[in-house]
C-alpha cells in the first residue's frame, strides 16, 4: 500500500483545497464552508510564501492533508506567524497530522528567518476546541494555550437600523477606514498594521459586503469606529442560514467607553435585518482591552463555539 504523495501548494490547489475543507467541516462541524474562490483568496495572501510555507498530502488526485504558514508584515519583539492545516477525516491517525504540524514548524522558522530574524518567533494555530484529537496533537508539539476567542452569533429578528453619524464604506473612504482599523487593533494582542495588499487579500474581497460596512464619526467628523461585514455564500448555500459576520468591529482608544461599538452594532444590525439576513455573528478576543465581550453580549449576542489559540515559542 503507498503513501501519501507530498508537495507545496499552489494556486492551482484551489478546488481541491475547498474539497478537503469541506470534507473536514462534515465531521469537525465548525460552520465554514468554502468554494474554490474562498480558497483561492487564502492561496494568493501576500504573506503566504507558498513555496517555502506550505505543503500539502495527496492520495491520487485528492488533497487528504494541507499546512500553511502565513508571516506578519511587521511585527513588535515578538513575531507571530500562523500556521493553519488539517487532515481528511478519513485519513485521520495515521501520522499525516503529525508530519504537517512539523513541517509547519520548520517552515516558520524559515520564514521568520527571511522576515523578521532579529525578533523572537512564536508558532500559533487557531481552531475551535471540540476537534477531536487536536489538544492531543498540539500539546505532543510543544504547543501550549496562550489565548481564548468565541464565536457570537445575534438571531435577527425584531431589530431596527439606528440614526447615526454613520456612513458605508466607499472606494473613497476605503483607505480610511483601512487607517481606523489599523489605529483601533494597534493596542490588541497580535494585532499588527494591515497593509493595502494584505487588506485587499483580507478584507475587500468576494466576500466583502460594503452595504454593511460602516464608519462612525464623532460630532467633529473625525472617525471614532468601524464595522467591517464579511459574508460567505458557501455557508448560505449550505445552510441556508445568511450570515453577516462582523469581522471588524473597532473603535480608537480616545472614543472608548462612550456607546461608539453599541452604537455600530446596533446600526448594523438593522441593516443586516432590512437586506434580509438570518443572523450576524462575530468572534472575540475573552481577553479584550477594550471590553468587547460585554459590548457584544449587551448588544444580544449569545455565546457559541469556543476556539483555542496554541502558540509555540520556536
Amino acid at each position: 500500500m503507498h503513501g501519501p504523495t507530498w508537495r507545496p501548494l499552489t494556486r492551482d490547489d484551489a478546488q481541491a483545497s475547498a474539497d478537503l475543507l469541506n470534507a473536514m467541516e462534515s465531521v469537525d462541524g465548525i460552520g465554514e464552508h468554502y468554494t474554490a474562490e474562498d480558497t483561492l483568496q487564502e492561496l494568493v495572501d501576500p504573506y503566504a510564501d507558498l513555496e517555502r510555507g506550505s505543503l500539502a498530502a495527496f492520495d491520487g488526485d485528492t488533497m487528504i492533508g494541507y499546512m500553511k504558514i502565513r508571516y506578519k508584515p511587521s511585527a513588535d519583539e515578538v513575531h507571530r506567524v500562523f500556521l493553519d492545516g488539517g487532515v481528511h477525516p478519513g485519513h485521520r491517525r495515521r501520522g499525516i497530522g503529525t508530519t504537517l504540524v512539523e513541517a509547519g514548524v520548520a517552515a516558520a522558522k524559515v520564514l521568520h528567518a527571511r522576515h523578521h530574524p532579529g525578533l523572537r518567533l512564536a508558532v500559533d494555530v487557531h481552531r475551535p476546541e471540540h476537534i477531536a484529537g487536536l489538544a492531543e496533537l498540539m500539546r505532543s508539539q510543544g504547543f501550549a494555550p496562550v489565548r481564548y476567542f468565541r464565536r457570537m452569533e445575534h438571531a435577527l429578528g425584531d431589530v431596527a437600523p439606528v440614526e447615526a453619524w454613520i456612513e458605508p464604506w466607499s472606494a473613497a473612504a476605503d483607505e480610511e477606514f483601512r487607517r481606523v482599523r489599523n489605529e483601533a487593533f494597534a493596542d490588541c494582542w497580535g494585532a499588527v498594521p494591515m497593509p493595502p495588499d494584505l487588506w485587499r487579500n483580507k478584507i475587500v474581497n468576494q466576500t466583502f459586503r460594503p452595504g454593511l460596512s460602516f464608519l462612525l464619526r464623532d460630532a467633529n467628523g473625525t472617525p471614532a469606529g468601524l464595522l467591517v461585514t464579511l459574508s460567505w455564500d458557501a455557508d448560505t448555500e449550505a445552510t441556508g442560514i445568511r450570515d453577516a459576520h462582523f469581522m471588524v468591529v473597532g473603535t480608537l482608544p480616545g472614543h472608548r467607553k462612550r456607546g461608539v461599538a453599541t452604537t455600530l452594532l446596533a446600526h448594523a444590525l438593522g441593516a443586516a435585518k432590512e437586506q434580509g439576513y438570518d443572523q450576524a455573528s462575530l468572534v472575540v478576543d475573552s481577553a479584550s482591552p477594550s471590553g468587547a465581550s460585554g459590548v457584544f453580549e449587551r448588544a444580544g449576542f449569545v455565546p457559541k463555539a469556543p476556539y483555542i489559540r496554541w502558540a509555540l515559542e520556536a
